[in-house]
């Protein structure tokens, strides 16, 4: 009890923490809403002046800027239909579909929300259930983790709306990327053509960028007769009243779907748990766990889809903390970052931590509950500011959006041929949209291709090439009936019209 008193004093006592909690707000909302420029990035620019901050400060900004600049993602993935982190790539096309509606505000106010609920569900997971799935994650093996993220490339393919076929092509397109360069188990060179950059694979950020922004860009340059309500300047249908009446919207679905967002922040805290994982497959899996009947009106189900995808990715921000905090095993890249910190600090993650560093650790949980309840009224100026570029006439908004998209790629790591590779999938993004092949599975199919390769490949070779080491224990078994399941639904769906009792060919 003295260790949580100390640490509800750390927090919410001390005015430093309240202002580098705000400052790091911003910075995380910014840092999120540049396309190209993620959480990952924004903390790594930031660990550096950890080393003149004392260790509460530290932890305190780097979960702000975390929480906030995943939100911050959603806003030019619905202006622009450019995800501004690849968890936001998920339900760009649901977002940009409601803002071509004049649903803008709507969208992003049910993403604000749901965000700040995952992430206060992440946090209690967190508090109560910290060390148990930290335990159960660690008894995870390759095969787990081969269907795991076999669930998540299976999602991008259960979650798209139109033929199955096409969602499978562009995951197969994005799997074909992801197998160019050096192999990860066998370190052999593939798909290079004798170029040293590609030793590396295709980045996915610079991919994701042209795949999804240079391809609008392009579209809009070819064809003078479409128009984007992002790129054109010309306001969407009016709608959206206000941005009090978008959030009483939002208020609305969280209340009418409450179960469902328990669903969501469960799933993406349970994910978030497994290292490597991270808030990407999080939005995936719970994205595909939303679907509905056709028979849904169309905008309340791209608004749940949001809603139950912006709470699982939040939620899984805390869940990637467990692991960390109870074994020293990285969730993502984000806590990697933080491991290297804690040591910098004298601070060892592992099991004694909560003996040795208790405040700490409390003091950590209600960071999360601080920072989630920061992100209201920041996000709430990003929604307001974001609004603005609307009204930007095409001649000058389409210029700019190639500007951010130049700048993205090049920033990763500073390199031209992330800028060469931006521009490639921006013509690859341009043809697979004229022939209505959604580009979400592509990114997914590059982000996961390898991990998925590498983990078969581990599985099967220490079973001396038998198959059935992927179905040797009970968690794998589960997860591959819930791959099967998946399949299964999809394909009972596209040949079973309901209301006719029969099955068709569409």
């Amino acid at each position: 009890m003295e260790m949580i008193l100390t640490a509800l004093e750390q927090v919410f006592l001390d005015p430093r923490v309240w202002i580098v909690c705000l400052l790091s707000a911003v910075y995380g909302i910014f840092i999120g809403a540049v396309p190209g420029l993620t959480a990952t990035m924004a903390v790594a620019l930031f660990v550096p002046m950890t080393f003149w901050m004392d260790d509460l400060l530290s932890i305190t900004a780097i979960v702000t800027m975390t929480a906030c600049a995943i939100f911050a993602g959603d806003v030019p993935t619905a202006l622009l239909r450019i995800p501004g982190t690849p968890a936001s790539a998920a339900y760009a096309d649901q977002m940009y579909a409601l803002t071509q509606r004049g649903r803008a505000s709507s969208a992003l106010c049910v993403s604000l929300v749901h965000s700040v609920v995952g992430g206060l569900l992440g946090a209690v997971v967190l508090i109560f259930l910290g060390r148990s799935l930290a335990g159960y994650a660690a008894e995870f093996s390759v095969a787990e983790y081969f269907w795991l993220y076999l669930l998540g490339l299976s999602s991008a393919v259960v979650v798209t709306r139109g033929p199955a076929l096409k969602a499978l092509f562009g995951l197969l397109v994005g799997l074909m990327l992801a197998t160019v360069g050096l192999s990860a188990v066998h370190a052999s060179p593939r798909f290079t053509f004798g170029q040293p950059e590609l030793y590396q694979g295709i980045n996915f950020i610079p991919a994701m960028i042209g795949l999804f922004g240079l391809s609008e860009i392009l579209a809009n340059l070819l064809s003078s007769g479409r128009e984007t309500a992002a790129a054109t300047g010309a306001a969407p249908a009016a709608s959206d009243s206000s941005l009090w009446g978008a959030l009483a919207v939002a208020g609305r679905k969280l209340k009418s779907r409450f179960l469902g967002v328990g669903r969501s922040g469960a799933v993406g805290a349970a994910i978030g748990t497994l290292p490597g994982a991270g808030a990407d497959i999080a939005a995936w899996v719970s994205l595909a766990a939303s679907r509905r009947g056709p028979d849904q009106d169309l905008e309340e189900q791209e608004l749940a889809d949001v809603a139950d995808a912006a709470t699982a990715n939040s939620a899984a921000l805390a869940g990637a903390w467990i692991p960390s905090l109870v074994f020293g095993i990285p969730g993502d890249s984000v806590t990697a970052m933080v491991i290297g910190v804690l040591l910098m600090k004298n601070i060892t993650p592992g099991p004694t931590i909560y003996e040795n560093n208790g405040a700490l650790v409390y003091s950590i949980y209600l960071m999360f509950i601080l920072a989630n309840l920061m992100l209201i009224p920041v996000g709430l100026l990003a929604i307001r500011l974001g609004g603005l570029v609307v009204r930007i006439p095409k001649r000058v908004l389409l210029p700019i959006i190639l500007l951010f998209c130049l700048i993205g790629a090049f920033a990763i790591n500073g390199s031209y041929f992330d800028v060469y590779t931006m521009l490639g999938c921006g013509v690859l993004g341009l043809i697979l949209d004229r022939r209505q092949i959604p580009l979400g599975p592509v990114v997914l199919g590059i982000v996961l291709g390898g991990a998925v390769e590498e983990r078969f490949i581990q599985a099967v070779t220490a079973a001396d090439g038998s198959p059935l080491a992927l179905v040797s224990r009970p968690v794998s078994v589960v997860l591959a009936l819930l791959c099967l399941g998946l399949w299964s639904w999809r394909i009972f769906s596209h040949w079973y019209r309901p209301g006719v009792n029969s099955f068709s060919k569409p």
